[in-house]
């Protein structure tokens, strides 16, 4: 342990250096997708991302004989912590060498800034929100990542064990659903019953409807009222929101999203499925994170043309009086077409909490296969 040095970022420079240490430890990885430069750093940075109104992080970086060996976020948010009841420092964009003395010295370092802020648990991976990567791959190694998730080689969650009183929080699942040939005819009459039977209909925005006629407003409104119950989920604020809306939307290709209305509420948003052509392998072609000079071609292919072979299923939900009716068919029976019509192959959930009946059995009309799993840890400090 002698030979680790542990070293708060304290400048542009370490930050960026925390950045890079990612890129160079993956590099010429198959499965891991590196994120955007541009985007690590406004979330990463106090001044910049809307999460630090409620939340307070330090960064660190391990050091053996004077190269980065690792890195670690230390972050503490206040207001999970007070709707949850617990007083947790979440540790999150952890990355290591094969080596358990760096691993520990980090999470050592999180712990000790924990104990300093009054907490009593470290928990994680987890971000400053559930808009941020989380959990730690434990299964799926040979799989290939996505934009909302993060990777790490098998070495990971072996340190974990090794570590004396970590112990499993909740467990993450994730699936790959093959896209079929043509809805089935069952699928078609249920959905088009549920329209009738209930008045719901199927909206498709326009960038006038999302910046002008509030949709993006109430599509974030929707997440926090139906994510509202997930592990360690708080609220996004008025600022968060415009926030996301900036940075995601002027970029989206609409014909992915879909929002479900209720005809008999005023058109009152029921649910809404976010889809994204996956951008896995486009940015993979982002050299460290840089959309220049050539990744910025491979990335508009994807976003402008969908030239890719999946779709990343990002944000789903459905307020609860709606579930019941089954209202989520009506997503895939607008998107389904429309994925068969580009050529996708198959598409890809995001995390779902393993006791997470509900969603999960929302792909039972699918061929899937789980082919991941993630772990949020915790100890006592």
């Amino acid at each position: 342990m002698s030979s680790i040095e542990i070293k708060k970022v304290a400048n542009g420079e370490d930050l960026k250096s925390f950045i890079e240490f990612h890129y160079d430890l993956y590099a010429g990885s198959p499965y891991d997708v590196p994120n955007l430069y541009k985007d690590e750093w406004n979330t990463l940075s106090k001044d910049k991302n809307a999460a630090f109104e409620f939340c307070e992080a330090e960064y660190y970086l391990a050091f053996k004989d004077n190269k980065i060996a690792g890195r670690v976020a230390a972050i503490i948010n206040h207001k999970a912590n007070q709707k949850w009841e617990r007083k947790d420092v979440r540790f999150g964009w952890i990355d290591f060498i094969d080596d358990i003395d760096v691993s520990t010295a980090l999470l050592d370092a999180v712990a000790d800034f924990g104990r300093t802020k009054g907490m009593e648990t470290i928990a994680g991976p987890l971000g400053f929100t559930d808009m941020d990567p989380e959990g730690m791959l434990t299964m799926g190694f040979d799989q290939l990542g996505t934009m909302a998730t993060s990777y790490n080689y098998d070495y990971y969650p072996k340190h974990m064990e090794a570590m004396s009183g970590w112990e499993k929080d909740v467990d993450y699942l994730e699936y790959k659903i093959n896209v079929p040939d043509a809805i089935p005819e069952k699928f078609v009459k249920l959905s088009e019953m549920i329209q009738k039977r209930y008045n719901l209909r199927i909206k498709k925005l326009t960038k006038k409807d999302i910046f002008e006629g509030g949709y993006g407003k109430k599509i974030f409104n929707l997440i926090n009222s139906t994510y509202k119950d997930l592990y360690g989920f708080s609220e996004l604020t008025d600022r968060q929101i415009d926030q996301y809306i900036e940075q995601y939307f002027p970029f989206a290709n609409l014909e992915f999203i879909t929002v479900i209305e209720d005809g008999n509420k005023d058109n009152q948003i029921a649910g809404m499925g976010i889809t994204l052509p996956s951008l896995s392998r486009a940015l993979q072609k982002c050299k460290k994170g840089r959309l220049f000079p050539f990744g910025w071609w491979h990335v508009l292919r994807v976003i402008k043309f969908a030239k890719t072979e999946g779709i990343d299923l990002l944000l789903l939900g459905f307020l609860p009086e709606y579930r019941a009716k089954g209202a989520n068919a009506l997503l895939f029976y607008d998107l389904i077409p429309r994925y068969i019509k580009h050529g996708f192959k198959w598409g890809e959930t995001q995390v779902e909490m393993e006791t997470n009946d509900s969603v999960q059995s929302q792909w039972d009309i699918f061929e899937t296969v789980n082919h991941k799993r993630r772990r949020c840890f915790k100890k006592s400090l």
